[in-house]
């Protein structure tokens, strides 16, 4: 246990800044670390650890550690790039790290414990401070961070490259935990440390790499996913000098060439002309909504494709000829919008306010009709955000307010439709995360990695079945460092309304819960925990402390239950089927009066709610509806209602004994 004397002088260096990086000088030499590296760090305990940058070429220099008081002999090579190895102690601290080229400089406030890299997207990204909702018991959580500034974390920028990078951009360097730095924590990586350190009392350190949104291919090396042909063509692209700026015109032929195609299957589009937006088109027998709105919410439920809305408003005679501004502010998903039966803009952005300028020589004194075709890719769909408002250009003071009534028709399905071309600007295109945001912390020495991702790839579970095995076997052979843990969270339970209609959480779930058959992983189920009205769910104390479950037991050797109710086998007995399962901890048990969450199925793999009851480590399930049953599938919903536990308390994961197709 780190001395009472050392946690004093820990406190001491909560307000120290800290620094990008570190620029020793003297007449002949420079020397730049890399911005991993800055005071109050935490290196990785009992290995040898990489230090890195550039420097002068071949200027020799000394890094002294303090722990041991050993001097090291360094030089850049030709290029002017260094890296040495530095032997580290048993957890402690506080040390200093001190470079001599001529000038002294030291690094401050450095502790020697556990390094983990925390990523995925905004369900790991999310702080104590939430996106649309803090963690639960906020207040509690800040206050209680003051005694733990043994806690650190490093945020790295959300960058893109389509090169691979060696140099990062962090936010201010290393932190340490306070009740004024945790709020912009990644909440989940805090309760896992706070988890671990709470047992040893061994300094933690986290790099936080994350970025929302964002898919496993866009985390994964070029190298590794030229062998997914899916992703193989745009690597290669990149490769051969693929730039944002031809991407992005590339897209907007694309878009252009996607427009066309969903006019010409348009109802509206007749005799070669897009007849609903033309002003002199009669749309009295069309029905009204009041706007903004989601039309889901505003009278047609359960419709995704496109949707026309016109409007006809009365402009001013002052403004006749003139430029006008029609701001609105928020379409879901796509729009493209008519003043006068002329295209006035199209965004291709869902949460974008747009901001339109009419030419003046559409716009004429009187009446006038905005007409906008509105494009919902699955979820949520319509002009859904205000204020809704036509201006003129040089002038915003004077304003007509748009909202209100508007005339609706709905045009195509979602079904009948091309789906539109992939973002030039998303993060999540092939590589591109991993080039700027992991490649250049590669040579950082790490314990493991903690993982939550896999909403952004859910419509796409086969194919994750094969990527995130590929991104972890990656990950490992780039870093070096052998098969290091890889503790990863099973995406929790959502109603999943905004989401496109394709996506299949069941399916990505099971992905993910094959994955375990890697060596070294492990998954924290939160089929629980999670929020069927938001995507962010709040409680994130207990998804940090299931993955500190899995790495106390698994990495570090403690004796404790650890792993929900693993299933293990099935046995066909008549009309019922006999489910086996491992890690029951003393027993299975259910939450509430009976089990619930279980299906059944006969050859005609047509499923039927059934009833299931557990007998010691075992749960037996029948239906009347199936006689002769051959599969079980349990938790098999966006959002199901289940309650099968071990007696750890840790819930049984989602599972199924078929292996029938489940996802694309």
């Amino acid at each position: 246990m780190i001395a009472k004397t050392i946690y004093k002088t820990l406190r001491s260096y909560l307000l120290l800044p800290s620094l990008l990086l570190f620029i020793f000088k003297n007449s002949s030499a420079q020397i730049l670390l890399s911005p991993c590296f800055t005071d109050n760090m935490v290196l990785q305990q009992q290995t040898k650890v990489n230090l890195w940058g550039t420097e002068t070429p071949a200027k020799n220099f000394t890094v002294t550690t303090s722990w041991d008081h050993k001097i090291y002999h360094a030089a850049g090579d030709a290029q002017g790039n260094w890296k040495i190895k530095v032997s580290t102690p048993a957890y402690g601290g506080p040390y200093t790290i001190t470079f001599n080229d001529g000038q002294i400089t030291t690094l401050k406030n450095v502790l020697v414990g556990e390094v983990w890299v925390c990523s995925g997207q905004s369900n790991m990204e999310m702080p104590l401070t939430g996106f649309y909702g803090d963690v639960l018991n906020l207040e509690q959580e800040l206050a209680d961070a003051a005694n733990h500034p043994e806690i650190r974390m490093l945020k790295i920028d959300n960058k893109i490259s389509f090169t691979p990078l060696t140099q990062v951009q962090t936010k201010g360097g290393w932190a340490i935990c306070s009740p004024q730095t945790v709020r912009d924590f990644s909440a989940v990586a805090y309760f896992f440390a706070k988890n671990l350190f709470a047992g040893k009392h061994i300094p933690v350190g986290i790099i936080n790499s994350t970025w929302g949104g964002t898919a496993a291919e866009g985390w994964t090396s070029g190298g590794a996913l030229k062998t997914m042909p899916a992703f193989a063509s745009f690597v290669k692209a990149a490769e051969g000098g693929l730039t944002q700026q031809k991407l992005d015109a590339r897209y907007q032929e694309e878009i252009s060439s996607w427009i066309d195609s969903v006019n010409q299957q348009d109802p509206a589009f007749q005799q070669g002309r897009l007849l609903w937006a033309e002003p002199g088109f009669d749309d009295s027998g069309w029905p009204t909504m009041k706007v903004p709105a989601y039309w889901e919410q505003a009278g047609v439920p359960d419709y995704d494709g496109t949707m026309w809305f016109r409007k006809k408003v009365t402009v001013p005679p002052a403004w006749a000829g003139k430029d006008l501004k029609l701001h609105m502010g928020g379409i879901d998903d796509y729009d493209v919008t008519y003043f006068n039966g002329t295209e006035t803009g199209h965004t291709e952005l869902f949460f974008y306010q747009r901001n339109y300028t009419i030419p003046g020589k559409l716009v004429k004194a009187g009446e006038n009709t905005i007409a906008i075709r509105v494009f919902d890719n699955g979820g949520l769909g319509g002009i859904n955000k205000g204020p809704l408002q036509l201006s003129l250009a040089t002038d915003t003071s004077s304003q007509i307010d748009l909202s209100g009534s508007w005339a609706y028709h709905q045009a195509r399905s979602l079904a009948a439709l091309p789906q539109p071309p992939v973002q030039s600007n998303s993060p999540s295109r092939p590589a591109l995360i991993y080039n700027a945001m992991i490649n250049p912390i590669l040579p950082y020495t790490i314990k493991g990695v903690i993982w939550y991702q896999g909403e952004s790839n859910a419509d796409r579970a086969l194919q994750y079945k094969h990527l995130f095995p590929l991104l972890i076997n990656d990950w490992r052979e780039k870093w070096k460092q052998g098969s290091f843990p890889f503790y990863f969270v099973q995406i929790a339970n959502y109603a999943a309304t905004d989401q496109p209609p394709a996506a299949n959480w069941p399916a990505l779930r099971d992905a993910q819960l094959s994955t375990l058959s890697l060596p070294q992983t492990g998954m924290a189920v939160t089929i629980d925990i999670g929020d069927a009205h938001r995507i962010h769910p709040q409680n994130k104390q207990e998804v940090g402390r299931r993955l500190a479950l899995i790495a106390r037991a698994k990495t570090y050797g403690e004796n404790i239950p650890y792993s929900w109710p693993l299933y293990k086998s099935q046995t066909i007995k008549g009309h019922q089927i006999e489910l086996q399962f491992t890690h029951t901890d003393k027993g299975l048990l259910a939450r509430g009066d009976m089990l619930k969450g279980f299906t059944i199925a006969g050859a005609d793999q047509k499923f039927y709610p059934a009833l299931a009851f557990i007998v010691g480590d075992k749960v037996i399930v029948s239906s009347s509806d199936v006689a002769s049953p051959i599969a079980v599938r349990y938790a098999w919903a966006n959002d199901p209602v289940c309650n099968l536990y071990n007696g750890a308390n840790l819930p049984a994961s989602p599972f199924r004994t078929d292996n029938w197709e489940t996802g694309r």
